[in-house]
């Protein structure tokens, strides 16, 4: 099964040519890896824009949108206020666990959330490459059982060959 995925990088000084995005095209390098048919990264600013791009990509039909940034806790870092206004059904453990993966110590700090809306699973993440490395880490393996059941489908039985 091939996985629709978007990749977002949120980020109001890399969307304003400010600094180039080094996190976006990352995490599109690691969700291909993963066996995903990627768009983007598609670059937004901080608050109102992010809202914005998850609502088209869940109505364009992505199965996955993973973010990368606007996780933290400046004034500016709302992706999760934003993400908090689409997703329908939380999906905690893999916010839990993506925080539990960070090498520093700050990556309890991150505030990314997890969920689903429609048939898209909406995961973020934080903006810096360590933080996509580790959270791809986390993501990855479970991502195409995760669109499955999203989808409907059935937990893998022993002997089924999954």
């Amino acid at each position: 099964m091939t996985v629709r995925a978007l990749a977002v990088t949120v980020s109001t000084r890399a969307a304003g040519g400010v600094y180039e995005d080094r996190s976006g095209p990352l995490l599109a390098e690691l969700l291909r890896e993963w066996g995903c048919q990627v768009d983007g990264p598609r670059v937004v600013p901080d608050g109102e824009p992010v809202l914005s791009v998850l609502k088209e990509a869940v109505e364009e039909g992505y199965q996955v949108v993973v973010t990368s940034g606007g996780t933290g806790l400046t004034p500016t870092d709302r992706t999760p206020e934003m993400t908090r206004q689409v997703i329908e059904r939380d999906v905690p453990g893999i916010a839990e666990a993506i925080r539990q993966r960070g090498s520093v110590a700050t990556a309890i700090l991150s505030r990314g959330l997890a969920g689903t809306a429609g048939g898209t699973l909406i995961v973020n993440l934080p903006g810096s490459t360590g933080g996509v490395r580790e959270g791809m880490a986390v993501l990855g393996p479970v991502l195409a059982h995760a669109v499955s059941q999203i989808g409907g489908g059935d937990h893998p039985r022993p002997g089924d060959g999954g």
